[in-house]
Order: structure tokens, then sequence, then C-alpha cells
């Protein structure tokens, strides 16, 4: 006997929404403490660490998400180390995240042209005083748009849990159409829900870009 689409359907819903902001936040917060130490490495680490972490993105951009996901979830299990759906999703959008925002943030920074680190070195700045006064803040207006685009990327990417079991909101949405057998209905719900948490992001984004233009130009 299937249910009606109701109030309990959507709360339903509304719960694997939350955890699909759960674990995108997890991922970005992660995804950026790997992307950072990436991006440092890229630019002005040792030519062993260059390589190592130029391997990692080719890697990691060079698979897909899911494949990793399953390399962790059932990779594991198979060395006998049990490895819970919410691990291995979270590593494995974590490292996926950091191999993308490190080559974003690496590619900021290199864009800042060779004439605004040799001025600054005139000026007698060492090399993170260039970086904290000069670098940065320009590579900060260039890295907006693609860090919160790929959030964005994120947040959908996060429907993938759903193959190995994680209930977030894609999970919820099959699991609400096999009870409700109305699955225009469901998923049209879900794709209003995923709307509603990635255009703001959209939003905020040119909101930003616009701020530190202004900023800049005074």
């Amino acid at each position: 006997m299937f249910r009606d689409f109701g109030v309990d359907e959507v709360g339903l819903l509304l719960k694997g929404a939350q955890w699909t902001v759960l674990l995108s936040f997890i991922a970005f917060i992660g995804g950026s403490i790997v992307g950072l130490v990436v991006a440092a490495v890229r630019v002005v680490g040792p030519r062993s660490l260059n390589a190592l972490a130029t391997g990692y993105i080719q890697a990691v951009q060079g698979t897909p998400l899911l494949g990793q996901m399953f390399l962790f979830f059932f990779g594991f299990s198979i060395m006998g180390l049990e490895v819970s759906a919410w691990v291995a999703v979270s590593v494995s959008l974590i490292l996926f995240s950091g191999a993308f925002l490190g080559d974003i943030w690496r590619g900021c920074i290199q864009a800042i042209p060779q004439t605004q680190w040799e001025a600054s070195s005139c000026l007698g700045l060492g090399f993170f005083q260039q970086m904290r006064y000069v670098i940065l803040p320009q590579a900060l207006r260039i890295a907006i748009p693609p860090t919160v685009g790929f959030f964005v990327q994120i947040i959908k990417n996060t429907s993938l849990a759903a193959v190995v079991g994680f209930v977030e909101l894609l999970r919820a949405g099959q699991m609400v159409t096999a009870a409700t057998f109305k699955p225009f209905t469901v998923y049209l719900a879900v794709a209003l829900i995923y709307f509603a948490l990635c255009y703001p992001l959209s939003l905020w984004s040119r909101h930003l870009e616009r701020k530190l233009n202004v900023a800049h130009s005074h």
C-alpha cells in the first residue's frame, strides 16, 4: 500500500538535506585544509613534494568520484578494515575537494603578474609579507567565483553517497519514492531543495566579488 506524499515525507527529505549540508561542509573544510597545503607545495615547495602534489591532483581529477567512494568503502573491507559509509564518503569527498581546490588556488596565486612580486621585493618585503599584503589579497578576488562554484559542485556531488548507502537528500528521495510511488513529485521536491541550497551561494559569490572589487578600486 503506497502512502500519499505529505508532511512526513517532506520531513524525511529535509532531514536528508541536513546530512547533505553537513557532509558538504565537512568536505569543503577538510578539502580547504588539504587544498591550502597542495597549493603552497605547488607554488613554493621543493621539487619532490611538488611532483607528489601534482601526482595526487592528477590521480584524483583523472578518476571518477564514485570510483573513489567505492575504493574507500569496499577496498578497505577487502583488506579486513571495516569502514562505515560516513567515513568512506567523508574521506573521499575531502580528498576530491582538496585536489580541485588546491589546483584552483595554485592557479589564482600564479595568475598574479610577476611585476607584483618584483615591486613588493623592491619595497623590502620578505616572502611571507609579499604573500600576506600583496599576492594573497589579489589572488582572493580571483579565487572567490571558482571556489564558491566548486562548493556548489560539492553539494551536488554528495548525491553520489547514496550509492554506498549513505542517507543524504537523494537517497531520502529514493526512499520516499519507494514508499509513495510518486517519482515526479518527489524528485521535483528534491530538485527544489538542491536549488534552495545552491542558488544563494551563487548570489553570495557575486556579492563578495562586487564588494572586493569596490574595495580594491578605492
